[in-house]
Order: structure tokens, then C-alpha cells, then sequence
């Protein structure tokens, strides 16, 4: 039986032994006593002048955010206190073995309460630090995860408190451990998909892999993030939509965060004709280092010979642009097309189109040069 009345009657049974006994101990031994409250009321007194102390000279915050220690200390109950010396006090004398007990079973229970609030105040307080440095909108998703993660939160720690003073209590909690491990199995299956979305929610608002304003790539569809909710992120693609995504489906692709840029990179296939000079061949990538260079926002990383194609000589032009924005990107890249336009203008370099050029033979295989034809033909 879980909570039946053998553990209620056997609990003031203790209590009533205790009271007895101890009203015995005073009677017969009260210098000892008064030793025992003297050491208690000393204690008391020391631990809650070390707890004001502390709530006055502790600073609010600490790195910017605010601070868990104070909270912690905040958080710490004074019946606690008074608990925490009492038995300290039947610990430094001699009582009854009966008000020993209830001493240690009091301090137990106690400390499993004011665990409960101290273990709540450190998650919660860490979350909200973690989360602290994000955007308004970031706070705002936060505001809306909080209350899910508080009920989240209140639920284990109290179900620990609760387990922890039943069992020191005398109560047989077997049977409401098994009965818990029963019963969140079978909603963890029922609301996998909530909870799954939940802590994919609570990864990206943490672990910030883009934030509310970012560009970002994912699948086949880039667009702009416009709110992070609890189960789903909305996005504006760049062909004007509103896209909502479930947060598990998104972060189970691979995101690429397109505003965290910090250079873009632009190659360029330069095809030559065949025509063109080896000596003007050799000169090209010295040519071009100097177009890239002169350009603002650029930097030049490498030109060379890339392959003999079909109907060209193929060079690979690559350079950086050191400003991350799309429009400078755009801009440098053109500065730059028009430029190797210029200079190879003026090295009479001529770019290469597709061709194809049909030769004649006689019948033993000699090539005839069709103008030649074309001139006994008249």
C-alpha cells in the first residue's frame, strides 16, 4: 500500500515518542539541554547573519547577466536554517535516540525541499543566462519556451523532492517510481512529435545556428528567418513566400548560414582562342593579379592554366571579395569582367566561342585548300 495509514500512524508515533523523551531529557538532564539550544540557537544565528551577509554584498549581476549565486542564496529558506541547526544541535549533545531521529528525518526532508528549490533555481538560471546575449526576438521565443521548460523543470525536481521525503518517511515508493517510469514512457511516445520540435526549438535558440534576420540555405529554398517558434520556424524566401518549416525537419538538413559570411569567393573561366600567343598565354595570370588588385574590396588568390577544351584554352580566374555583402560581391565582380575586358582588348586577346571547321580531301587523303576550288570553278 502506497500511502495507506501505517506510514501516517507510524510517523506520529515517532513524533509523540520523541516529544515524550524529549520532555523527560529536559526534566532530568536540563543543563544538557540547555547546552543543546544555546549550540542551536548559535548555529541558527550564524547561518542566517551568513546568508544577509551574502544577499548584501554579493553583487546583483555578474558578467552581464544576473548573478546565480546571489539567486541561489536567495532562493535558501529559512526554516531550512532552523532545521539545519537543530540537528546540529541533538549532534553536539546527547538527546534521546527518539528526538535524534526526528532531527535527522526533519534535516532530510528539509534538505530535500530546499534541494528541489536550489536545483529549480540553477537550471532555470542557467537557461536564461545561456539564452541572455540573443536578439529581442530571440527573448521573445524564449519568453513563449520558458513556460514549458519551467513546468519541465518544477515537475522533475518536485517528483524527486517528493520521492525522496516519502521514502524517508517510511513509504514504500517502488510502486510510485515504477508507475512514473510507466507513465512518461507512454507520453513521451504519445507527444514525440511536440517534444521532438520542443527541444529542436531550445537547440536553436541556444546553440544559435541562425537567428531571426539571417539568410540562410537549406534543402533546394534559401530565404530570410522571420520567427523561431516552438514547433516551427517561418521563413521568407527570396521569391517572396512565407515558408514554415517544423524545427526537427529543418535542423535535420544541413543549414547554411549565408549572413555569417565573411569573404565570397568568385571564380571565372576565361576562354581563349587558340590563336593567342604563348608569350601572351604566360603573361595572363601577372595580368590579371593586376586587375584584381586594383579593384577595391578584392583580393586576388590565384590565375593559371585550366584545360585545353574543345574550342578554347580554358584559364580559372579566382579572387576574394573581403566585404560579405551580396551587393559589393556583385559589384566587385563586375568591376573586374569589365576591366579583363580592357586589357585584353588591348593585348588583342580574343575570346573563344564555339567553332568548327570542315576541311576538304582528295581521294588519296591530300588536303585541298576550298579556296583554291572556289577559284578554278569560275
Amino acid at each position: 500500500m502506497l500511502l495507506g495509514s501505517d506510514p501516517v500512524a507510524r510517523a506520529v508515533t515517532r513524533v509523540e515518542s520523541a516529544f515524550m523523551t524529549s520532555i523527560d531529557w529536559l526534566s532530568n538532564d536540563s543543563s544538557e539541554a540547555l547546552v543543546g539550544v544555546a549550540f542551536g540557537l548559535a548555529v541558527f544565528t550564524g547561518l542566517w547573519l551568513l546568508r544577509a551577509g551574502l544577499l548584501r554584498f554579493l553583487p546583483a549581476e555578474a558578467g552581464g547577466h544576473p548573478s546565480l549565486l546571489r539567486a541561489l542564496v536567495g532562493r535558501t529558506m529559512v526554516l531550512f536554517l532552523g532545521t539545519v541547526a537543530f540537528d546540529a544541535a541533538t549532534h553536539a549533545v546527547a538527546p534521546p535516540g527518539a528526538l535524534m531521529a526526528l532531527a535527522d528525518t526533519l534535516f532530510t526532508i528539509a534538505m530535500a525541499v530546499q534541494g528541489a528549490l536550489w536545483l529549480r533555481e540553477l537550471v532555470l538560471g542557467l537557461i536564461r543566462r545561456k539564452a541572455g546575449n540573443g536578439t529581442a526576438e530571440d527573448h521573445s521565443a524564449l519568453g513563449s519556451a520558458m513556460g514549458v521548460i519551467t513546468v519541465l523543470v518544477n515537475v522533475v525536481v518536485w517528483l524527486l523532492a517528493a520521492i525522496l521525503v516519502l521514502d524517508n518517511l517510511g513509504v514504500n515508493v517502488t510502486a510510485l517510481v515504477a508507475g512514473l517510469g510507466v507513465g512518461g514512457i507512454a507520453i513521451g511516445l504519445a507527444a514525440q512529435g511536440i517534444f521532438s520540435d520542443l527541444f529542436a526549438a531550445l537547440a536553436i535558440l541556444f546553440d544559435r545556428p541562425f537567428r531571426v534576420g539571417d539568410t540562410i540555405s537549406y534543402g533546394t529554398s534559401v530565404g530570410t528567418v522571420e520567427h523561431i517558434g516552438l514547433k516551427t520556424t517561418r521563413i521568407r524566401a527570396l521569391s517572396g513566400e512565407q515558408l514554415v518549416m517544423a524545427n526537427t525537419k529543418l535542423l535535420e538538413q544541413q543549414v547554411a548560414n549565408l549572413r555569417r559570411i565573411e569573404e565570397r569567393r568568385v571564380a571565372m573561366i576565361l576562354s581563349l582562342t587558340y590563336q593567342t600567343p604563348p608569350d601572351v598565354l604566360a603573361a595572363l595570370p601577372g595580368e590579371l593579379e593586376a586587375i584584381v588588385s586594383a579593384v577595391p574590396d578584392c583580393r586576388f588568390d590565384r590565375a593559371s592554366f585550366a584545360a585545353f577544351a574543345a574550342s578554347s584554352i580554358d584559364y580559372e580566374l579566382i579572387f576574394f571579395v573581403t566585404v560579405p555583402d551580396l551587393g559589393v560581391m556583385l559589384n566587385a565582380r563586375q568591376a573586374v569582367a569589365i576591366a579583363i575586358l580592357r586589357r585584353f582588348a588591348e593585348l588583342k586577346v580574343e575570346f573563344a566561342y564555339p567553332t568548327q571547321t570542315t576541311f576538304t580531301a582528295a581521294p588519296d587523303g591530300t588536303l585541298i585548300d576550298p579556296t583554291q576550288i572556289s577559284d578554278r570553278s569560275r
